[in-house]
């Protein structure tokens, strides 16, 4: 039986928590009315608002498989400003050093607020978080070069399926210069971060500018 909380949420996947979500118990000043702000530079900054987790499902608004990004995915409310396919950095406000990793958008919860984030199960706990927990706070923080930086977005999904049982929770883009008129070449630095350990690797990749196709590319640790 559903809960009343629930009763007019309408999910595609319902989040899987222990017992149900109590607005009173959970008080969330930025719950309801969550106000973006923005850098000179135009970029969204972080915001504060909280996790909940989910197995996922079959089939998802975005038509991207939860077990994408190697289970690093999420789902956002119908307000948040992410959309399917982007990257997100969740970090954990609660653990000592505050961990942090990247998510994949790859579904919508209809009834979530914007600052409210869905995690796949394995995501939840990359933070560091028992899901007997159900809930718990966090800061979301934009990554919207990863948007326009698309060789970025493709060399991270290769280095996070290259190295199984590393969470990458840092990102840069290292350079860009042109080796020919036919030839461009773009470097990224990833910071992947383990139970163990936290290692550095870098990607580089050669496309043709003319057609935007790979010519080749590859990954190593650093």
């Amino acid at each position: 039986m559903m809960h009343p909380y629930f009763a007019n949420m309408r999910y595609l996947n319902q989040p899987v928590i222990p017992y149900p979500i109590n607005p009173y118990i959970y008080p969330n000043p930025i719950y309801n009315e969550v106000g973006y702000s923005y850098d000179n530079n135009g970029r969204q900054q972080a915001i504060k608002g909280q996790a909940t987790w989910t197995e996922g499902g079959q089939v998802t608004i975005c038509d991207i498989p939860w077990s994408d990004n190697e289970y690093m995915t999420a789902a956002v409310g119908e307000d948040s400003p992410y959309q399917c396919g982007d990257t997100i950095k969740i970090r954990n406000v609660s653990a000592p050093v505050g961990r942090e990793i990247l998510v994949k958008v790859v579904d919508q919860v209809a009834g979530y607020p914007s600052n409210r984030i869905n995690l796949h199960r394995r995501a939840f706990q990359a933070l560091g978080v028992n899901p007997n927990v159900g809930v718990f706070n966090i800061e979301i923080l934009p990554y919207p070069q990863l948007e326009v930086d698309k060789w970025g977005n493709y060399l991270m999904e290769v280095t996070q399926t290259a190295y199984p049982g590393y969470n990458i929770t840092n990102y840069a883009h290292l350079g860009k210069s042109e080796i020919s008129a036919s030839q461009t070449k773009e470097s990224f630095e990833f910071i992947l971060q383990s139970p163990q350990e936290t290692i550095r690797v870098q990607g580089n990749v050669i496309y043709n500018p003319n057609t935007d196709r790979i010519v080749s590319f590859d990954i190593k640790e650093i």
